[in-house]
């Protein structure tokens, strides 16, 4: 499974322009920092954008 790192750059190169046009990436992300990007995800964006919310979501939990 990818880390929470990995998917939080991978939600800005594919939902920048759509779903996280007012967030700024961070060059070295929390599990917190990328939550706040998986709750964007979520609200902002479309089926694969939630798809991926969930996966950042899920290798949060895994970091801990």
């Amino acid at each position: 499974m990818p880390d929470y790192a990995s998917l939080y750059r991978k939600a800005f190169e594919q939902f920048r322009a759509r779903a996280l046009w007012n967030k700024r990436v961070l060059d070295h992300p929390t599990p917190e920092d990328a939550l706040v990007i998986a709750r964007a995800l979520r609200i902002e964006g479309d089926q694969q954008a939630r798809r991926l919310a969930e996966q950042i979501e899920q290798a949060c939990r895994a970091s801990h």
